[in-house]
């Protein structure tokens, strides 16, 4: 037995979990949730406790029962507390701030590099090298964040780009570094 899937799932106080065959909808105070699951998984509500369980024990239930479980419980922390992903951009000019709904980001090309908000995405840019990604959809905000650190990543030379907060970018040397002066 998955040592994850059979866990309960608790439901707080203030969120409603819905279960209509596969597709499972969790409503909280950060949003609404709505997603559709494999339907050899059985998911139902019992109480204040959300259960997964498999028909049987071949390897593709088991390999769906922990998901299921994992991706539901996502939901529920997610309209409860959401997630958040939170960058930093190093680099001599390198900076970003919100005008509106959109955040515009000066990356060391010839333009502004303009970002729009998608729904369910809030970004903040608490000061200009710093950016934060929050919303109640793990997935969407780790996508989000990888497409904006996609538009300048960390180059390993001198470290210039976008980068996770607390991330670690391996710098190599240069050019002339191995051995020039002899």
């Amino acid at each position: 037995m998955s040592r994850i899937g059979r866990k309960p799932i608790n439901i707080p106080a203030g969120v409603d979990v819905k279960v209509n065959g596969s597709e499972v909808t969790v409503k909280g105070p950060k949003g609404s949730l709505t997603k559709t699951f494999h339907p050899n998984m059985k998911i139902a509500v019992e109480g204040n406790e959300i259960l997964v369980s498999r028909p049987d024990d071949t390897k593709t239930n088991k390999s769906l029962h922990g998901l299921t479980r994992s991706l539901i419980q996502n939901m529920v922390d997610g309209v409860t507390t959401g997630f958040k992903k939170e960058l930093e951009i190093r680099g001599v000019g390198y900076r970003a701030q919100k005008k509106g709904k959109n955040m515009v980001m000066n990356l060391g090309y010839s333009h502004q590099v303009i970002v729009p908000e998608v729904d369910g995405i809030t970004i903040d840019c608490p000061s200009a090298n710093q950016i934060t990604i929050s919303g109640p959809d793990k997935q969407q905000v780790g996508q989000f964040a990888a497409e904006v650190r996609e538009k300048r990543p960390p180059e390993p030379y001198k470290g210039k780009g976008i980068r996770y907060v607390g991330e670690f970018v391996r710098h190599k040397e240069g050019k002339a570094g191995k051995g020039a002066k002899k």
